[in-house]
């Protein structure tokens, strides 16, 4: 840990303007003590300030051996007491005899010495106590400090594992579906398949290639996405239809990757499969005040289905933009006349 005072140009100013105050403080005290004013007085309280404040500065180390030694409270008070007893003798000795070098000799600085040595000893005494203090305080604040950046980096830590896992989810789960959708095309249709595997291949390699929760542009994940769906449009055909309506200005907003692709996913899993129907899902993108608005919808079959969704994918999507984005975003759900509609509001902060 650094000199909290020489380390910092403001708190050095600081220490110095204190000391000042101190040292007025100290001549209006002999002032009372002395009786009258006298020439000897600016000399010694210079002389006082200068040498109080280097002994100050260098009781630093000290304080912080004795923080660190972690000792009995009996022997940190004991080695208090007696730092405290050498720092205000060296300041009295040393004090002393600078001044008595400097003063002439008509002057009787014996006299002002000898009313004013009680006051001395107590102003030093107390002065001695506000620099145990005044460190005890850096030490107390650096130490909070050091608290409050360790737990800044376990919980960024914990963010980060828990959006590593969340995203681990993806992946496999998508992977196991185009393989088995892989697989019934290589008997119905090879070529597709031989397709499909291509498109696959690419989406993976963009999934792959970022790191974990890397911000990357509502570009690339659109880029992507569409391969996905191309993925789907080899197997289902003229069932599944694609539209997408978005604001150029939007474009470059940062997300997480891989973000939007459950609900791509769910919209397929939970229209084209369980419907007889030409599906359309419709993208739609825009600035609304201070968000950008991105609606994916689909049509479904409204008759009921025995198959349930666990709801892990949107549970995914929303605890991941919260981790990316705090407290701006949010994620919506509606059912609608036949049309499921999912919207994610993403502040404009991160174009």
């Amino acid at each position: 840990m650094k000199h909290p005072v020489l380390a910092d140009r403001v708190r050095l100013i600081i220490w110095w303007l204190a000391w000042f105050f101190i040292t007025v403080c100290q001549l209006l005290l002999y002032y009372f003590a002395y009786g009258s004013f006298t020439t000897t007085a600016i000399p010694d309280g210079i002389i006082s300030l200068v040498i109080y404040s280097g002994i100050g500065l260098s009781l630093w180390y000290v304080f912080r051996y004795l923080n660190a030694t972690r000792g009995s409270l009996v022997a940190v008070i004991t080695n208090l007491l007696f730092s405290g007893a050498i720092s205000v003798t060296l300041w009295v000795l040393i004090t002393r005899y600078f001044t008595m070098l400097i003063m002439p000799k008509s002057v009787d600085y014996q006299a002002y010495w000898e009313a004013t040595f009680p006051y001395r000893v107590g102003t030093g005494v107390f002065i001695y106590g506000l620099i145990v203090l005044a460190y005890y305080l850096f030490i107390s604040l650096y130490n909070l400090s050091e608290k409050n950046a360790k737990e800044a980096r376990l919980e960024s830590l914990v963010k980060e594992t828990e959006l590593k896992m969340l995203r681990s989810q993806i992946n496999p789960h998508f992977l196991f579906n185009s393989l088995n959708s892989v697989s019934s095309l290589t008997i119905t249709d090879p070529e597709k398949a031989r397709e499909m595997v291509i498109k696959l291949s690419e989406f993976m390699r963009y999934a792959l290639s970022k790191k974990d929760e890397q911000p990357v542009s509502l570009r690339s994940e659109l880029e992507n996405l569409r391969l996905y769906l191309d993925i789907e449009k080899v197997r289902f055909g003229d069932r599944l239809t694609t539209e997408e309506i978005i604001d150029e200005k939007c474009l470059e907003t940062k997300m997480p990757v891989m973000i939007l692709q459950p609900l791509y996913e769910n919209a397929v899993k939970h229209g084209v499969y369980e419907s007889t129907e030409s599906v359309r899902i419709t993208t739609l993108v825009k600035i609304i005040n201070e968000y950008i608005e991105i609606t994916i919808s689909n049509n479904y079959d409204t008759a009921p289905s025995s198959r349930k969704g666990t709801g892990t994918g949107l549970l995914n999507v929303a605890r991941r933009l919260e981790l990316f984005y705090g407290n701006k975003t949010s994620v919506r759900t509606k059912k609608e006349n036949g049309i499921y509609t999912v919207t994610l509001y993403i502040p404009t902060d991160y174009l």
